[in-house]
């Protein structure tokens, strides 16, 4: 049943209150000229690995945005929705290079899902095993987001449109499943020899895992978009359920099935899209941290999500993030400093050769690490974070051998040092608390560079 909400572009609070501070990032055009990049994963190669919905898999170096095509998948076929959709990387993707991907195909005929696994030699893709086959697809409805937890592979899989497959579990339509990374069916899942893990979902597209949770983010249909926590064994309701059980009916059959209400639900809807956990071990933007990033299609706009989770409260603070506008949003991925890469959605889903998607960077420019990735600056600072007493700065070109005054000053613009140095040089910061500080030089010529660091 629906629940009404009201978005704005600032602060939106369910149940709980309290505040968010923006962070300021700058945007930039990674690459451009795509189709629908519907999965993009930072890997650990420090590339962006992503698929196109017309069946290609690529990769692309996010500071030059040079991409390489690592494999046409040419059974992929495209209907409304439907194409080649979620991606996962192997955990130890050097020691094991297998690729995870979900598409859709004509088999005797019919529309249909699979679950390939692909070994990666180093320039393509190779040795296709199916894991899984035999899920209905459709127009609409086809899920699907691939995410691997410790060793097991999530899937959400949509109701093909046919919503009542959603409560029958003993088709793999309207779920999320688990199996190993070999196919097989584990023998913890809910329900033997089944890779069924829950149930009574409409078309789940969103997947992110942090601190023992697993979240999934649900389009609902003209009402009730959903943010979920996924537990072992649940039902979500669908189609009896639309967001929270809160109509005499509802609650009946919320009672009688085990049903899991969401976190939180969006109406009107958003078209929610994929989610990622943005953690504190991401450097970059702090007021971030402990939260989900979402991306939404028919909103267009990215959203933060922080869970308050704990002594029995479910609230969820929402806020649209200002600055990012680039129509349609498919899809984010984080990368290990914080960055984060988003991607579009905006070329016709037909596949008639329209190429108008992007994949997006939003950073923060005085954060040194992002710098130093795409160009050498005059001065760079390190480590960034400081787990000690010193910040090293070192100097390039006519920078070395100069002595240039520097301030250290907080967020909030307190001046905390204030000398000369010269470099490259030595900046003692062990007396500074915890925090995040801004280095600023000013050069002969008068010019100011820079440079933000943590403090540990």
């Amino acid at each position: 049943m629906k629940r009404m909400t009201t978005l704005t572009t600032g602060l939106m609070l369910l149940v709980s209150s309290g505040s968010i501070a923006d962070p300021v990032f700058t945007t930039r055009i990674v690459k451009d000229n795509l189709f629908i990049p519907w999965e993009i994963i930072y890997g650990p190669d420090d590339h962006i690995w992503f698929t196109q919905k017309n069946g290609y898999i690529c990769r692309t170096e996010p500071g030059t945005g040079h991409t390489d095509t690592i494999y046409h998948e040419p059974e992929t076929v495209i209907r409304g929705e439907g194409g080649m959709l979620g991606m996962a990387l192997h955990p130890d993707f050097s020691g094991n290079p297998y690729l995870y991907v979900a598409y859709n195909y004509l088999k005797a005929g019919n529309y249909t899902e699979k679950i390939v696994r692909y070994t990666y030699n180093g320039q393509t893709l190779q040795d296709p095993f199916i894991l899984l086959d035999d899920i209905d697809a459709a127009n609409n409805h086809n899920g699907c987001r691939l995410l691997i937890v410790n060793d097991k592979l999530f899937i959400t899989t949509g109701d093909a449109e046919i919503a009542a497959t959603a409560q029958n579990i003993h088709t793999p339509n309207g779920k999320i499943l688990r199996i190993p990374l070999d196919g097989t069916i584990p023998a913890d899942n809910p329900i033997a020899g089944s890779p069924v893990w829950s149930w009574g979902h409409r078309n789940a597209q969103g997947l992110a895992y942090a601190n023992g949770i697993l979240y999934s983010s649900e389009h609902g249909p003209s009402t009730d978009d959903e943010l979920n926590i996924i537990q072992k064994g649940r039902n979500y309701g669908w189609p009896a359920v639309t967001g929270f059980c809160n109509t005499p009916g509802e609650q009946d059959f919320c009672a009688d099935s085990n049903v899991a209400q969401p976190l939180t639900a969006w109406t009107p809807t958003l078209a929610v899209s994929d989610i990622a956990w943005y953690g504190d071990d991401k450097l970059m933007f702090p007021d971030w941290h402990h939260s989900i990033l979402m991306t939404s299609l028919k909103d267009q706009k990215l959203y933060q999500l922080r869970p308050t989770l704990g002594s029995g409260s479910t609230a969820v603070i929402v806020t649209a993030v200002e600055g990012v506008n680039f129509g349609r949003l498919r899809d984010v991925c984080i990368a290990p400093d914080g960055r984060v890469f988003i991607s579009t959605s905006n070329s016709p889903a037909n596949g008639n050769g329209e190429k108008t998607d992007r994949i997006i960077e939003l950073y923060d420019p005085l954060f040194w690490g992002a710098v130093a990735q795409y160009k050498l600056p005059a001065v760079f600072i390190y480590p960034n974070p400081v787990n000690g007493d010193d910040l090293h700065l070192a100097a390039a070109g006519n920078s070395r051998g100069a002595t240039q005054p520097y301030i250290i000053s907080d967020m909030q613009g307190r001046i905390l040092q204030s000398a000369q140095v010269m470099l490259p040089g030595v900046l003692p910061v062990g007396d500074l608390p915890a925090g995040i500080y801004l280095l600023r030089l000013k050069a002969p010529d008068g010019n100011t560079l820079t440079r933000k660091f943590v403090k540990l």
